[in-house]
């Protein structure tokens, strides 16, 4: 139907629906890496920008909006009976779940951000950007696309060249209506009102959407959790595969079961304030006996507690240190010693803190945990 988004469909009908979107100049077969994988567990959507791919340059005007783009989105949904929906996108395709999780919360069940953000850039870029290639086609972006895309390793690989290949073929009033899109698209502000749960993943050597495009996202969205990938650029999910579907699977799987959500949140706070070795030396100790305990302390310390806003990890170290002193909790004292020297306190500070806990937690209490703490500083010097 000329009106819709050109589409692909695969998976079981009757599996909850996953939608997913793709990057300015690539077309729903930069999904191809991940689809197989995810149609195991998901009715998935795949669907092309307007002028890419098999959808109609027609979709989308100049001067049109991100708002327009999801609406087109909204349009494919409800053509397809589709009422609620888990999202990823990539790139611009993010950008569309960001907006669909703003503005239409009761639709998105949870949401997958992949190398994209809340603004992206000045609009005079892609004002100017979309004026070239009205001028002169998008094959005058094709040269440098692979070093926008992809590390250098990756850049003159055959899928890099097939993907650098399809952005040739794109339509380019179709893509020039896409940068109008993205020149005129700032949520920044609106990110708090996202509540669907957001998985947001960045590529560490992205120069389209470098890695603190994505800790605004994550900062800005309550309870999203951040992921940095690698040796990966803007198309990480072509380039870090595996690990991109890893972080899906586990996310979506996550999402449909708020247990096993505060669970992941958790076991990846619990590696950023203990460290790998430590949680992985726990996980390896771990018995039948002691299994429960050890999924209580995962789910609610660190995936309920820890992962709140309302306060940063240095400031949590403090209380945990001033409560293990307070309670004579010596080996978790070493432990959360580490912690806070991880989670960026210097010496200096832990210091002040156990200085406080010695008027209020008491003078040998505190000289035990003086003990403690110069053992581990002085060890890690």
């Amino acid at each position: 139907m000329k009106h819709l988004l050109h589409h692909r469909l695969d998976g079981d009908p009757g599996s909850p629906v996953l939608i997913l979107g793709p990057s300015l100049g690539t077309s729903l077969a930069v999904w191809d890496a991940q689809l197989g994988a995810l149609a195991r567990h998901f009715r998935v959507i795949r669907w092309d920008l307007p002028g890419h791919g098999g959808s109609p340059a027609e979709l989308l005007h100049p001067g049109a909006t991100v708002s327009a783009l999801a609406g087109l989105v909204l349009a494919l949904a409800d053509h397809l009976g589709v009422e609620r929906f888990a999202y990823a996108g990539v790139s611009l395709g993010g950008a569309v779940g960001t907006h669909l999780a703003v503005h239409h919360p009761e639709r998105v069940a949870a949401l997958g951000l992949v190398c994209s953000s809340a603004r992206f850039g000045e609009p005079t870029d892609w004002q100017q950007r979309a004026a070239l290639v009205r001028a002169s086609g998008t094959e005058v972006l094709a040269e440098k696309a692979p070093e926008r895309w992809f590390t250098p390793g990756f850049a003159h690989s055959v899928t890099a060249a097939s993907l650098v290949a399809g952005l040739r073929d794109t339509d380019p009033a179709g893509y020039a209506a896409c940068c109008d899109a993205l020149a005129g698209y700032d949520l920044r502000s609106e990110l708090p009102r996202i509540t669907a749960p957001t998985l947001v993943i960045a590529g560490r050597d992205d120069p389209a959407t470098p890695p603190a495009h994505a800790r605004e996202l994550a900062d800005g969205i309550t309870g999203s959790t951040l992921l940095e990938l690698a040796a990966a650029s803007h198309l990480a999910l072509v380039e870090q595969p595996h690990a991109v579907l890893t972080a899906l699977q586990a996310h979506f799987a996550a999402a449909s079961h708020p247990d096993e959500l505060r669970r992941a949140a958790g076991t990846t706070v619990r590696r950023a304030v203990l460290g790998d070795d430590h949680v992985d030396r726990a996980t390896a100790r771990t018995t039948a006996f002691t299994a429960p305990f050890q999924d209580f302390i995962t789910r609610y310390a660190w995936g309920d507690i820890w992962t709140r806003p309302g306060l940063d990890h240095r400031s949590r170290s403090c209380i945990t240190l001033t409560a293990l002193v307070a309670g004579g909790h010596q080996e978790e004292l070493a432990l959360h010693i580490r912690a806070a020297l991880r989670n960026g306190l210097t010496p200096d500070e832990i210091q002040e803190v156990l200085l406080q806990t010695a008027v209020y937690c008491g003078v040998p209490a505190a000289n035990t945990a003086f003990a403690v703490a110069n053992r581990i500083i002085s060890d890690d010097a």
